[in-house]
């Protein structure tokens, strides 16, 4: 089993490669092209591509405090420099049971390298993609923040189609059917 595993590592690796490039080339195009603090407009009133200096966790989490306090800030860079080290140990371990589950990890590594490399390079994440939907507005993010969410949901779709089989499979084990009352035909 550990070496089937170890067959598909290289695919979820690559896999997480692909989104640390995908990252780093869509966080320095920002960087690049839109002064701090200002805003593209993609779809109006919408979705705008922004140009936002994060301090804090995912989604702004923490932000004025790892800002202000040495000990906050590094205590989130040695937070995120476990969680990849995380991810990689049950990625390797359902390499090959949970199809669904290890992409989502292996998205989520990819991510997690991707925000972890602007913590140490720049001491904040670069956040992006601002989204406002009918008034509110949600944190800016950027690719790595959305592959937590594509994991997340995957992890959940994995664990949801485990659940039915299972319950599929105990409803329809030769035991239940034979003590099923068979239907009479008239």
């Amino acid at each position: 089993m550990i070496l089937s595993s170890l067959r598909r590592l290289p695919w979820l690796l690559a896999l997480s490669a692909l989104i640390l490039l995908l990252d780093r080339i869509t966080k320095s195009w920002v960087a690049a092209h839109v002064r701090m603090g200002e805003a593209i407009p993609v779809v109006p009133h919408i979705l705008r591509i922004t140009h936002y200096a994060n301090f804090g966790g995912n989604f702004g989490i923490f932000a004025e405090s790892a800002q202000e306090s040495a000990l906050a800030h590094w205590g989130l860079i040695g937070l995120n420099s476990l969680i990849p080290l995380l991810l990689f140990t049950v990625m390797v371990r359902w390499a090959n049971r949970h199809t669904l589950s290890s992409i989502g990890l292996a998205l989520a590594l990819g991510g997690t390298l991707g925000n972890l490399h602007d913590r140490f390079a720049y001491g904040s994440v670069v956040d992006f993609i601002e989204v406002h939907i009918f008034g509110y507005h949600w944190p800016d993010f950027n690719v790595a923040d959305m592959t937590y969410v594509t994991c997340f949901f995957l992890l959940l779709l994995d664990l949801l189609r485990k659940k039915k089989a299972a319950t599929h499979s105990k409803f329809y084990s030769s035991e239940n059917i034979q003590s099923q009352p068979q239907e009479r035909v008239l």
